[in-house]
């Protein structure tokens, strides 16, 4: 794990990227933390990044902002074939392709063992309490982000997931189509679950989203349907998302 490019985004929050080398490629990831935090380690939010977006994407350094501005620590890492990972940015097309040759099972879980790797390295350097953590990531973000809540265990405090269902459209490379692997992540999350819905989503069928908020085992979850397609999120949303989180990291 190496440590650079340390910078201030805005007056409160402290961001800092590394570098996690792991057996396959090198993780690009990056740390938002209060930049008056003095210790001790602070509960974890990893936020999942969209499809041909990154972890410094607008979107996630915001929510950054968000969490970190309540006294939160908070984490992205490119996902495979995205950002720093690739020397420049790929189409869906593109990158769906690379997804296909790898095999979506392998990249699967070669995202959640990158995520989990990314948890512990920021328990193990003091900055993160890797007992309460919650996971954050819509379309691509939860396609990722369900193994990933698996992996976490009882680590995981809470999980905001969506714009995701058990079947897509004919947009996506046929063989990123993998409902069994979906189901069989989604029952293995039991911590809380907010699931985010685009009610006219034209990339993920309506049916197909509420089967999956069926399958997710928690007796503590929140669906919240919002009229529009797939690129569409209401503004207040994200503050919806902030308040779940923060309602389920904050100490008993």
């Amino acid at each position: 794990m190496n440590w650079h490019d340390t910078r201030q985004i805005g007056p409160r929050t402290t961001q800092r990227s590394f570098l996690i080398h792991r057996p396959m490629e090198d993780v690009p990831a990056t740390v938002w933390t209060p930049t008056t935090h003095p210790g001790p380690p602070l509960p974890l939010v990893l936020l999942g990044h969209g499809g041909s977006g990154h972890r410094h994407s607008d979107r996630v350094v915001a929510l950054a902002a968000r969490f970190t501005s309540t006294g939160y620590a908070a984490a992205a890492i490119d996902g495979p074939f995205h950002g720093d990972r690739v020397p420049h940015p790929l189409t869906p097309a593109e990158y769906q392709a690379r997804v296909a040759d790898e095999g979506i099972g392998a990249v699967l879980d070669r995202i959640a063992a990158d995520w989990v790797a990314t948890t512990a390295h920021l328990t193990e350097a003091g900055i993160a309490d890797g007992t309460r953590v919650a996971y954050v990531g819509l379309s691509m973000g939860t396609r990722f982000g369900l193994p990933t809540a698996a992996a976490l265990g009882p680590s995981l405090r809470c999980a905001v997931l969506g714009k995701f269902g058990l079947a897509s459209s004919a947009a996506f490379h046929p063989a990123l189509h993998a409902p069994d692997r979906v189901r069989h992540d989604a029952a293995n999350i039991t911590a809380p679950v907010l699931f985010h819905m685009q009610w006219d989503d034209e990339l993920f069928p309506r049916p197909d989203q509420l089967e999956l908020f069926d399958t997710f085992p928690s007796t503590d979850k929140e669906l919240h349907a919002f009229a529009g397609r797939h690129s569409h999120t209401p503004q207040h949303a994200p503050g919806l998302w902030r308040s779940f989180v923060e309602r389920h990291l904050a100490p008993a």
